[in-house]
């Protein structure tokens, strides 16, 4: 039979990727999923675990491979954006883990090719389709918002809760170099949240940070590439549509980790903490316990 489906070719069997690999080769429109990596052990063995027959050795050969449609980025981060160029240069669309590009000028490059390709890029951030964000983008296309005069939005992930692990798996024995990451470098876990919602994007920022004092030495002048000081970074941005928002990125706190939002109208306001979600309005009684729905979405 002719497969009428798409055929994709997910780049990089690592961790991440376990999470990912399931999710293509259930989906109903894709017919062929083929597993790419540099690690040919790696590669069999995770061939075998997820019962998939086809594998390619590079992305060279994948970007060669005219039956497939799309390319699945879940590299390193510092490949996601010349790999995808190239993957686009090749006639492939793209699917890439976030972010986009370490760098603005290569990001810049990224949406250039992809304009001159006429090829179809997405950038995977995940917190798009969280139960809270689904929730408010169908609150807010009905208009209960009002107009949307204030977000927040925070991602708290200690670094006791295994990014350690994460740092030294993915740097080696030069894992520190990294692990300190540059101040307010790549918070669209938290961004993208509001972004999605009200189709707004940031204009101006101000940006504060806590410098660190840990006794691991992460962060510090000498400490990291980037002379990074501040675990913990607050930003207030200026909104296109005149709002404000405030965005945490936190790696030191007592806290058991979070990604989430709050988003607050003229007439309605979406509100979310370690208590839990509750819609409310400017009648008390009014106020709606959101627990159990977003855990059913």
């Amino acid at each position: 039979m002719t497969p009428v489906g798409i055929q994709v070719g997910i780049v990089g069997v690592g961790a991440f990727a376990q999470s990912f690999i399931p999710l293509f080769t259930a989906h109903p429109l894709v017919d062929r999923v083929v597993l790419c990596d540099l690690d040919a052990e790696k590669l069999q063995q995770n061939a075998a675990k997820h019962q998939i027959s086809d594998t390619c050795p590079s992305l060279d050969d994948l970007c060669a491979d005219s039956r497939l449609d799309a390319a699945v980025l879940l590299t390193q981060n510092w490949l996601h954006a010349p790999q995808a160029m190239q993957a686009l240069e090749a006639g492939k669309r793209v699917y890439s883990a976030v972010p986009a590009g370490i760098s603005v000028e290569e990001i810049r490059e990224l949406v250039q090719t992809v304009e001159r390709t006429g090829g179809i890029y997405m950038i995977g951030e995940t917190s798009y389709y969280y139960p809270g964000v689904l929730y408010c983008r169908d609150r807010y296309s009905r208009g209960d918002f009002g107009r949307v005069v204030y977000a927040e939005a925070e991602y708290y992930h200690d670094f006791d809760h295994g990014l350690y692990q994460v740092y030294k798996w993915r740097g080696g024995d030069s894992w520190r170099e990294f692990a300190g990451g540059p101040p307010m470098h790549y918070p669209t876990h938290s961004t993208s949240q509001v972004i999605s919602v009200t189709g707004a994007h940031m204009t101006r920022v101000s940006c504060r940070g806590i410098v660190d004092d840990h006794a691991d030495g992460i962060f510090g002048d000498e400490a990291n590439r980037w002379g990074n000081r501040f675990s913990n970074e607050s930003a207030l941005f200026e909104m296109s549509d005149g709002s404000a928002c405030r965005i945490n990125e936190f790696r030191r706190i007592g806290h058991p980790g979070a990604v989430r939002m709050s988003l607050f109208g003229t007439e309605g306001s979406f509100e979310q903490s370690a208590a839990g979600a509750v819609w409310v309005t400017k009648d008390r009684d009014d106020a709606v316990a959101l627990d159990d729905v977003l855990a059913s979405s």
